[in-house]
């Protein structure tokens, strides 16, 4: 079986939904995971937000002009008029439900429900979609089998056990559908897996199976070797390392979810990442195979805050560093960067939701300074112990930019560093040029 994941993008309007066909209807058995129609989840997030703010009728009239953009793509979408009715049906019902909590008093709970409607939706279309196209399919809830547990994360035993009872119960369809990004807790309750889950339910379902390639489709030809959104003449990189692949996910390359390489990389899957506007284009391909190569790409992770603990304490002291990350870890804030000297410790993170209540008990261990507006520039490459003469060209590049924390050392893969957001574009600008067109 091929695990087959398609972004908002892939399946963002009629057009792109029927081009979708041809690549999962190929004789293979293909499960299919949906992302939502891009835009719609930005639209979800808007009405929760509108909703938890106690702005009733313009949530009401938010979810008025997303029930008339997804009529207008129904038109559009089927010729019969079967298959119109069903896709109205299904979709006027999951927009229902969001109107019937428009009255209540809204929970974070019902943001979690909100969310879920765009893949319920959009799955659904595709279904009738292929059925309207006599082709031979079977769309499988998501919510039947995806499980988070009391910590957030992927309930990996639970799923593929679920996944496989339903695959049973189902058997002899070539193509299965299913929605990306929905869950439930440990609960039993809607929840999710964080934007750009669906990359993630691929992975964790490509592993519940074995399946023989993880293919991940969006709007672009795999990573790059730069931001090719800031950076002229990036290079697509054919080949690349599941830890490599990974860096370059955490640290900001948006075409991968970061929690998407792990399950892979622990069955040894093959993950391709692939664009759905130019299918015969070869992408990506992530393995468990590694090249060595100076240097293989700079990714760019904005949203940074740099914390720094300066204290007399820490001179000679065990135990200090703990007591810093058991504070950390009281508010579930992960860490990105560690940099340390004998009085003073810096450290990073891309979640500031907590900050103020960290920075407060950090005070009991020293003076706390606080930079928010950060960017952490991350280098792919051979950084290997025993390698010698490697990193000068990136400190070359960068002798015109404030170097506010370097990490190296931690893995063999990369080296990260820490400079301010508005340096960031002359930044990549510049790595771009001194290490791969030089």
């Amino acid at each position: 079986m091929k695990v087959m994941k398609f972004g908002g993008t892939s399946v963002g309007s009629p057009d792109r939904m029927r081009s979708v066909i041809p690549l999962i209807n190929d004789g293979e058995q293909n499960l299919v995971v949906l992302s939502a129609m891009s835009g719609t989840t930005n639209s979800l997030v808007e009405i929760s937000d509108l909703l938890y703010a106690g702005k009733q009728e313009e949530a009401v009239h938010k979810i008025g002009l997303l029930r008339e953009k997804y009529h207008k793509v129904i038109e559009d979408l089927y010729t019969t008029e079967q298959y119109k009715y069903k896709a109205f049906e299904t979709v006027n019902s999951l927009l229902n439900d969001i109107d019937g909590l428009t009255s209540l008093k809204h929970s974070k709970q019902y943001e979690k429900i909100i969310l879920s409607k765009g893949e319920l939706m959009s799955s659904s279309m595709f279904y009738y979609l292929l059925l309207e196209n006599n082709i031979d399919c079977v769309l499988l809830p998501a919510l039947n089998f995806m499980r988070i547990d009391k910590d957030g994360e992927p309930d990996t035993y639970y799923i593929a056990e679920n996944f496989r009872r339903e695959l049973d119960a189902h058997p002899g369809h070539n193509i299965i559908i299913t929605q990306g990004f929905i869950c439930r807790n440990a609960q039993g309750e809607t929840d999710n897996l964080k934007r750009g889950g669906s990359d993630f339910t691929a992975s964790l379902l490509g592993a519940a199976v074995n399946a023989s390639e993880i293919q991940i489709w969006t709007d672009i030809n795999g990573f790059h070797n730069n931001d090719p959104r800031l950076v002229e003449n990036t290079e697509v990189i054919r080949e690349i390392s599941f830890d490599e692949a990974a860096e370059l996910a955490y640290f900001g390359a948006k075409i991968l979810h970061p929690s998407s390489v792990n399950p892979a990389r622990e069955k040894n899957i093959p993950v391709r990442l692939k664009n759905t506007m130019d299918p015969h284009d070869q992408g990506t391909i992530i393995t468990s195979s590694y090249i060595p190569q100076d240097y293989k790409a700079v990714a760019a992770k904005d949203g940074i805050s740099a914390i720094r603990i300066h204290s007399d304490r820490m001179l000679m002291a065990y135990g200090f560093m703990r007591k810093v990350f058991e504070i950390f870890e009281t508010y579930k804030t992960p860490i990105d960067m560690v940099a340390t000297s004998e009085v003073s410790v810096s450290i990073t993170v891309d979640d500031s939701q907590h900050l103020d209540q960290i920075a407060h008990e950090l005070q009991a261990l020293g003076s706390v300074e606080i930079e928010k507006d950060q960017t952490i520039i991350c280098i792919v490459g051979d950084f290997r112990a025993d390698k010698k003469g490697s990193a000068p060209e990136i400190f070359e590049a960068l002798n015109s930019i404030s170097l506010k924390m370097i990490s190296y050392g931690g893995s063999s893969h990369s080296l990260s560093l820490l400079i301010d957001t508005k340096d960031k574009t002359d930044a990549l600008r510049l790595l771009h040029k001194y290490l791969f067109n030089h």
